[in-house]
């Protein structure tokens, strides 16, 4: 269960006669345990752009990483405004769930170091990252920048029972 609490509503326009509001504490399950995330951020003359990533829900946020030189490093260094997208590829069951939030760099010590131990927790051996310098840093000696995305709005789209339910916290 999150620490924060958000601010639960359910779109009775796109949900079925009978849903109800999906509980926050399924949503952070989903977000904790997808795969793959997609983001998405906003080049400097305004045009969106996609990107599969991995991540990590830790401490009320989803984190991610990425190349200091890479097109969604540089986007987020003009514009921290971003989504971050993740679900299920099926028509009549699981949940496409939305992050809207900022990214904030990362830069702590003791904070990399445990996302760094939760992306091997979460991916295995290969997503080792050594800590150095305020970045990760890979076997192959490459380095990352790490994000922090905590939500300002999130929205769940339930499939079977066809579920919009919006959540919303407070940013003070």
């Amino acid at each position: 269960m999150s620490k924060h609490e958000p601010r639960t509503d359910l779109d009775a326009r796109y949900s079925d006669p009978t849903a109800v509001a999906t509980p926050w504490s399924e949503a952070v399950t989903r977000l904790a345990t997808a795969p793959v995330y997609w983001l998405t951020t906003v080049r400097p003359e305004g045009r969106p752009h996609v990107t599969p990533l991995l991540g990590v829900w830790l401490d009320d946020a989803l984190h991610f990483c990425t190349g200091a030189e890479e097109r969604k490093a540089r986007n987020l260094a003009g514009n921290a405004n971003c989504v971050l997208t993740t679900g299920d590829n099926t028509l009549h069951e699981g949940m496409d769930l939305v992050v809207e939030g900022q990214a904030a760099l990362l830069t702590d010590h003791a904070r990399l170091s445990r996302l760094a131990d939760a992306y091997q927790g979460k991916y295995g051996p290969e997503w080792h990252f050594d800590v150095r310098d305020g970045a990760f840093q890979g076997k192959d000696g490459n380095r990352a920048k790490v994000y922090r995305v905590a939500p300002t709005t999130v929205f769940g789209f339930g499939k079977g029972t066809f579920t919009q339910t919006r959540w919303r916290f407070d940013t003070a």
